[in-house]
């Protein structure tokens, strides 16, 4: 679907910054390129209109609701990015409550009737299981990402319903993004008796960690363990052997947020926006 047209006849206020305050351990944020690509994105729609990203890195979503809270008592952003929303989060009364306009990235069931912009990752997911079983795996693994995420359940139950539909067995391990929780995943599925012949990851940098401890427990990428990351990345390109990975482009995904937040900011009526579905690119590691 086409980003909304920002409206001809009324601009966002030039110089105020929108927020975005992103739960996120900073250490892993610095190894974890998709939100430097997204940024990026959105700072190519709302730079010219002379509106810059504000980003605020907190660790837990009580300090995110604080931050807004600050931002909005001191007239500090204009608007704000929801993304990574928990079911039922507390900041979409909130932002509602404080007046701010607000896109959502994420399922437009966690919105709240407020704009959003989804990345079918039920789409993507179902793609993902159906590639893998036409390879010939029979025994999928899945490494998530914080399991309270709405998208994280998402991934995670349409994986082991995908997987149910044709009849393969399934393994999940919890992350947390990070290079340990990659490692400490491929450490317990080395020790299984029947351990899954393919495994997906939720993000770029556990799958490196994952293809790293691989090589230290003496298995081989693809002929002993296929992996597949989720969100492409230069990490995953440059990888022996380079990583298959669930692709979109996640500055086009920044630039549908921003426009979408631009027509929120001169009060367009709130729409969803679905982003092109994410497709699987294969290479060395399946």
């Amino acid at each position: 679907m086409p980003a909304p047209a920002t409206s001809d006849r009324a601009r966002p206020l030039r110089g105020t910054p929108v927020g975005l305050a992103l739960v996120r351990d900073a250490e892993v944020l610095g190894a974890e390129p998709f939100f430097h690509d997204f940024i990026a994105g959105m700072e190519r729609v709302l730079v010219p209109l002379g509106v810059p990203v504000l980003l605020q890195v907190v660790a837990t979503v009580a300090q995110a609701a604080e931050r807004m809270r600050a931002w909005a008592r001191h007239g500090q952003v204009q608007g704000v990015i929801l993304i990574d929303l928990l079911p039922g989060d507390e900041r979409v009364a909130l932002v509602k409550e404080l007046g701010l306009p607000t896109v959502v990235i994420g399922d437009p069931v966690t919105a709240g009737g407020l704009p959003a912009v989804w990345t079918q990752d039920d789409v993507a997911m179902q793609n993902v299981v159906d590639e893998l079983v036409a390879a010939g795996h029979t025994h999928l693994g899945h490494v998530a990402g914080p399991a309270q995420m709405a998208h994280t359940i998402i991934r995670r139950r349409t994986f082991q319903a995908a997987a149910a539909g044709h009849g393969v067995r399934t393994t999940t391990f919890e992350g947390d993004y990070s290079e340990a929780a990659g490692i400490r995943a491929l450490t317990a599925l080395g020790a299984l008796a029947d351990r899954p012949t393919a495994v997906v990851f939720d993000n770029d940098v556990m799958a490196l960690g994952a293809l790293h401890e691989a090589g230290r427990l003496g298995l081989t990428v693809p002929a002993d363990l296929s992996l597949v990351a989720w969100d492409d990345s230069a990490l995953c390109q440059l990888a022996t052997p380079p990583l298959s990975a669930v692709s979109h482009d996640v500055q086009e995904l920044g630039e549908l947020a921003g426009h979408t937040l631009a027509d929120a900011l001169v009060a367009a009526p709130a729409t969803t926006v679905n982003a092109p579905p994410a497709r699987l690119v294969v290479r060395g590691s399946v």
